[in-house]
């Protein structure tokens, strides 16, 4: 599974900027691209609406904009997730972080943090900023098809269904519009919105100690003494095409 993330993610970083096919969400859900699914009027759920950038609130609308981002990185032994939210306007940030998932998910778990301040703070609209097309599409409407599918795909429930089962349920109570931000604009053509992103992307990074760089270190080094030692003590290129044959 976790082979089939790395390569969904990949893909998906080669199709940034293509609304219609960001491929991590169907790589994890076992759904083939551009697929239409049908849906009856009387079948639709509750969704989120798109949303303008945010140079294009009102002032009025903007206290109600969240910009939420995740991160994941292998810490020593363990692999950490951190979730982060933040409010331009107030220039603060929320977090949450736990072990043993991986960045998709947290960025699930930011939506829901972002959805548990407009909730706690009895807002009348949420606009959520993302830069992740998995979760943007899945706001749009994509909650609406593992709904129908009753949270299942080939007899098997969805990946992380409890997180969007959850989601599903708070938009029908609150008004959520979604814009997503593309994450890779050159600093010359950046906007408020994309330091804003850029800013919650640094609110969400995971802090490593000094010592488990250390180790990491330690560890990378002992990988390319191996494969140095193995490959028949060769230069560094001829290493490179051992390992990689």
């Amino acid at each position: 599974m976790e082979k089939e993330i790395l390569a969904a993610l990949i893909t998906q970083r080669a199709r940034i900027g293509n609304p219609n096919c960001p491929g991590i969400l169907e790589v994890i859900t076992d759904w083939p691209e551009r697929k239409a699914f049908g849906m009856l009027p009387e079948e639709e759920v509750t969704r989120a609406e798109e949303a303008p950038p945010y140079n294009k609130l009102t002032e009025d609308e903007k206290p109600y904009a969240l910009f939420t981002d995740g991160s994941c990185r292998i810490v020593g032994k363990h692999r950490r997730w951190k979730a982060a939210v933040r409010s331009p306007t107030r220039r603060v940030a929320e977090a949450a972080e736990g072990e043993g998932e991986s960045s998709q998910f947290a960025e699930v778990k930011a939506t829901q943090l972002a959805l548990d301040i407009a909730e706690r703070e009895k807002w009348p609209t949420l606009y959520l900023y993302t830069d992740s097309w998995m979760v943007a599409n899945a706001l749009w409407g994509r909650l609406q098809q593992w709904q129908w599918s009753n949270w299942q795909r080939r007899g098997k429930p969805i990946w992380a269904a409890p997180l969007w089962q959850d989601i599903a349920a708070r938009l029908e109570k609150l008004v959520v519009k979604v814009p997503h931000v593309d994450a890779h604009i050159p600093k010359s053509r950046a906007t408020e919105e994309h330091q804003n992103n850029q800013q919650v992307d640094q609110a969400a990074k995971i802090e490593v100690a000094q010592v488990d760089l250390d180790w990491q270190r330690k560890g990378e080094l002992f990988i390319a003494r191996w494969a140095h030692d193995t490959s028949g003590h060769q230069g560094r290129d001829a290493t490179y095409r051992w390992a990689r044959d």
